[in-house]
């Protein structure tokens, strides 16, 4: 007997078609949109150059082989290097999310949808640079904002409703994808060479979860997007070469991504594409710590005054959280580097309630040695509270709620101290936007001179002026 498995090639799956739809004709018209991607371009970058303090980020900088230099190569912020815009797409990814500092997307599915800006930045200043050598316009940060607010809704639409944590795939994957569809575009590409490189975006191999997760939390989540927005970059710039792609990626049944990966379940959408995750993206303003845990610092914090002094006569700390926070950074036990510190609710907690701070450093191994965070993570207690887990979920609320309550061995006890909304929140966006421009200032000043931070911010803090800004002579102010 032969079996008849048709051979007649589909037309692409309708989420390739939705995607290249909105990248090539939807028009951004939301002012929100293009100064909050404004704020994010400014936050993502900063974190990049906090990050270069850092030996274990910094070691993995400049190009493959040591000592190689791309004539009218793109530049990587706060570094010499002038590398392929592969390699750079690397290196930026990997800079800005070195400390888990930059912008969040929560849902079904969480991730950064700012570690698209790697691939997103670095192509366009290939493609920048390219044009002014062969006497053409430059790409303008503009192109870039636009490219941001996309590939943020791209992302954060497909994040909504279906949970790629659940089946063991990293989030990176909608980076690879969200960064090839607007990098595509950014370099020039068709619509159909567009569709061809996001069908090989969900044909490759996509990342475990492996590396987030106890007992082998590591520093791959540091650079696993990084390496998510580089391979978008060399796929687009492959399907400009004339790659083929693969229509029905998606949907082949057996052998598509559906099938294979999914668990047979086609993705659902809550609604279409527009600027809607770029007006409402959640930004890290006070705390370099995973998302879940940054109203349980602010927690934490506020109740360091009252605890202090008091550290050894406490019996019991009770967390009440949602269940995401349960499930991702709720973890005993030892903690064998700072990925796996940043990444514990516990440890963020001690930190601030002995020190009334966090920040990088408290990860790095001469903090942890410190017994009184142990002592006081053996002592705490973490519990669901089904309300914060409901609001998490809530469209219209989208809180990231923690509460923290302490108990003292004489039977006293403080207040039930919580907060629903972390100051990155769109509701606290008016109360955080000063801070996130300190933060930029400051995390500028770790890496450049006075007179070129104060030259950066005079150009990110004017809308128009830098939206009119030629790509490359924006990238080349971050020069060393």
């Amino acid at each position: 007997m032969s079996s008849f498995i048709s051979n007649v090639r589909p037309d692409p799956d309708q989420v390739l078609l939705d995607m290249a739809e909105y990248v090539y004709e939807y028009e951004i018209d939301s002012a929100e949109a293009f100064k909050t991607a404004r704020l994010c371009l400014m936050d993502t970058l900063g974190c990049g150059m906090l990050a270069l303090r850092y030996p274990e980020c910094a070691k993995h900088l400049g190009p493959v082989v040591p000592g190689t230099i791309v004539p009218g190569g793109v530049r990587v912020p706060g570094t010499s290097f002038q590398l392929d815009p592969v390699t750079a797409a690397f290196n930026i990814g990997c800079m800005i999310r070195w400390l888990d500092y930059n912008d969040t997307w929560l849902a079904a599915e969480w991730g950064h949808p700012s570690d698209n800006l790697g691939g997103i930045l670095a192509a366009a200043d290939y493609q920048s640079r390219k044009n002014v050598s062969a006497g053409k316009a430059p790409l303008k940060m503009r192109d870039v904002l636009n490219a941001m607010i996309k590939a943020h809704e791209i992302q954060g639409v497909i994040a909504l409703e279906n949970s790629f944590n659940r089946v063991g795939l990293d989030h990176v994957v909608l980076v690879k994808v969200a960064s090839t569809a607007v990098v595509t575009r950014l370099l020039g590409g068709t619509k159909q060479e567009m569709i061809n490189a996001v069908s090989n975006a969900w044909v490759d191999g996509q990342a475990l979860r492996t590396y987030r997760h106890a007992p082998n939390t590591g520093s791959r989540k540091s650079w696993a997007a990084g390496d998510a927005t580089s391979r978008a970059v060399r796929l687009a710039l492959m399907a400009l070469k004339g790659e083929m792609g693969y229509p029905s990626a998606l949907t082949a049944p057996g052998w598509g991504f559906y099938d294979v990966l999914f668990k047979g379940k086609e993705f659902k959408f809550q609604r279409p594409y527009g600027s809607y995750v770029m007006e409402n993206v959640l930004f890290k303003i006070s705390y370099p710590a995973e998302f879940h845990a940054q109203t349980a610092v602010e927690c934490a914090l506020q109740l360091h005054p009252q605890v202090r002094d008091r550290l050894p006569d406490i019996d019991r700390i009770v967390l009440s959280t949602h269940e995401s926070a349960i499930r991702i950074i709720d973890k005993s036990g030892p903690l064998h580097n700072p990925a796996d510190r940043d990444h514990c609710l516990q440890y963020m907690v001690a930190i601030g309630l002995i020190y009334g701070e966090l920040t990088a450093d408290h990860y790095e191994d001469g903090t942890a040695s410190d017994p009184r965070i142990d002592e006081l993570r053996e002592k705490m207690v973490t519990a669901e509270d089904p309300r914060y887990s409901a609001d998490y979920l809530d469209p219209d609320k989208r809180s990231i709620a923690n509460a923290i309550q302490i108990f003292f061995k004489d039977g006293s006890q403080t207040e039930k101290t919580e907060v629903e909304y972390p100051v990155g929140h769109r509701s606290r966006r008016e109360e955080g936007i000063p801070l996130l421009e300190q933060k930029f200032t400051a995390n500028l000043a770790t890496r450049l001179p006075a007179k070129q931070v104060a030259e950066i911010m005079e150009l990110c803090m004017d809308q128009q002026a830098l939206e009119e800004t030629p790509v490359h002579e924006f990238v080349d102010k971050f020069g060393i």
